[in-house]
């Protein structure tokens, strides 16, 4: 389990930050795209080369491991194990 420090907030990231998030089969490169009023939009890249979007809360929790922000998931399997390099710009 991360430790308490490590623990951040989508809202402490700024517009251009990237991070990692998981997708339905694995984890991508993302970027947040917009921060408004309680919703952070966030751009992902995609298999298909395009990216698209996804909105979260504010205070959705994200978890610094090394320098790399990840979008916390519900996902028991580790970020390095199932990442897809779909974009390599990123």
């Amino acid at each position: 389990m991360e430790t308490a420090e490590n623990l951040k907030t989508l809202a402490e990231m700024p517009i251009g930050g990237r991070l990692v998030v998981r997708s339905r089969k694995d984890w991508r490169f993302a970027s947040i795209a917009c921060i408004s009023e309680g919703t952070v939009t966030i751009s992902v890249a995609s298999a298909s080369g395009r990216t698209y979007r996804i909105r979260r809360n504010t205070e959705t929790a994200i978890v610094v491991e090394g320098l790399i922000p990840l979008l916390l998931a519900d996902e028991s399997d580790h970020w390095l194990d199932n990442f897809s390099a779909y974009d390599s710009r990123w």
